[in-house]
């Protein structure tokens, strides 16, 4: 059996409204568990790969910001 985690994550959100996709960021975020870090890593995806320099830049540059300022 062949299980591709990337495909059931979109497959399980094909049709989903912004408020649908909202509703499931915000709980997976909240739920605070670690079997939801693939299911955003798979929306990540998918922003980035949709996304134009520009845009990746603003990310990269907010995650900069997060990580040399929040030292463990």
């Amino acid at each position: 059996m062949n299980f591709s985690l990337r495909q059931a994550v979109i497959q399980n959100l094909q049709g989903s409204s912004a408020s649908d996709l909202h509703h499931t960021i915000t709980d997976a975020i909240q739920k605070n568990e670690e079997v939801t870090l693939p299911g955003l890593g798979v929306l990540f995806e998918i922003l980035w790969k949709e996304k134009d320099t520009s845009a990746r830049q603003q990310w990269l540059a907010t995650l900069e910001q997060y990580f040399q300022s929040n030292q463990p």
